[in-house]
């Protein structure tokens, strides 16, 4: 059976919902804003968390006065459908994925409350045993002459810790050596999908091929797969997978050619129907999987991280407890790998 085929008969009873907003400064130099989302009923309440990085979007819908038809009796499968159906957007979003992210928050929150309200848990429901849970701290390496600073400073508290880092072309041969004897690096992220953005990173051969001349053995997510740069990678293909692309299961049969692993990140998928879909697709077709984050600052982050340990615990999972991703990490974070923390009932992360 489908996953989503067993959770989607779950009865679920909806008589309120409320919405608060969280924010905090992260690494990346922006004020992350999140909203939580909280549907209640029968003496039950679940949680969610829409993601959507454009605040603007997040203040219009925590001052929209008019609350959405949530209330009723449904089973998740028929409330998912009716929401998907809805405008949950006072005002047209800054940016079309945040559709996405915002049927995931409201979803999550649905599948919570129906799993509490049933006396149950995801993996129990699912049938499926989580496990210690692997994880990659992500992280974009500063500027000149402090370019391992953040690197350094993490390693210096987790000495174990693996990373997913951004590879940009300030990289020189000695910061390429010393990313390399550190050989904490897993995933180098080449953000070659990426267009007119910060981020954006050279579609440039000669700079995939001196970094991955020294980097060996990572993962080598998002290329800017130019002829030129396809080239460069022929030998490593069975190294390559992808991320940004990644919203749906067509968009995992439109690439190039079959990956050895994808990344799933749950809130880019959007409907609970979607996701559960390409966790089947992917075990069907042999394609290894690994879970990336949002920026969650609430109940999300835990959310994916039950996810991960459920479907792919030890990918190079980029699900770091929140406080690797402070611009200033401190001591006494939790390790990698993740003790299993899942709740008895619902859809929690302990």
């Amino acid at each position: 059976m489908a996953n989503f085929d067993r959770l989607a008969d779950l009865p679920l009873t909806i008589e309120s919902h409320e919405l608060s907003g969280q924010q905090a400064d992260v690494s990346s130099g922006f004020m992350r804003m999140t909203t939580t989302i909280s549907v209640s009923g029968a003496g039950q309440s679940g949680s969610g968390e829409d993601v959507t990085y454009d605040n603007e979007d997040h203040e219009a819908l925590q001052a929209w006065g008019a609350p959405l038809p949530l209330a009723g009796e449904w089973t998740l499968g028929s409330f998912c459908e009716a929401l998907e159906a809805l405008e949950l957007f006072p005002q047209p979003p800054l940016r079309e994925i945040s559709r996405n992210y915002r049927i995931w928050g409201f979803e999550s929150a649905a599948l919570d409350l129906a799993l509490r309200q049933a006396g149950q848990s995801l993996c129990g429901r699912l049938a499926l045993e989580p496990a210690p849970l692997r994880f990659v701290c992500s992280l974009r390496l500063g500027e000149p002459p402090e370019i391992l600073a953040p690197l350094q400073q993490r390693l210096a508290l987790y000495p174990q810790l693996e990373f997913k880092l951004d590879p940009t072309p300030a990289w020189d041969e000695a910061t390429l050596e010393e990313i390399a004897s550190s050989g904490a690096a897993v995933v180098l992220d080449f953000k070659g999908l990426y267009e007119g953005t910060e981020v954006d990173t050279p579609a440039d051969p000669d700079f995939y091929q001196r970094v991955l001349a020294v980097l060996t053995d990572t993962w080598i997510e998002d290329p800017k797969l130019t002829p030129e740069i396809d080239a460069v990678l022929t030998d490593a293909r069975s190294r390559i997978t992808w991320d940004a692309n990644i919203n749906s299961v067509a968009d995992i049969d439109a690439l190039p050619f079959q990956p050895t692993m994808v990344n799933i990140k749950p809130s880019r998928f959007g409907p609970l129907s979607e996701l559960f879909r390409a966790y089947d697709v992917c075990n069907e077709r042999g394609i290894a999987m690994y879970g990336g984050g949002q920026f969650e600052l609430g109940v999300g982050r835990g959310q994916i991280q039950y996810l991960a340990s459920c479907f792919h615990p030890d990918g190079p999972n980029d699900v770091a407890p929140t406080g690797y991703n402070d611009p200033q990490v401190l001591a006494g974070l939790a390790a990698s790998p993740l003790p299993v923390a899942v709740s008895t009932v619902g859809f929690q992360w302990q």
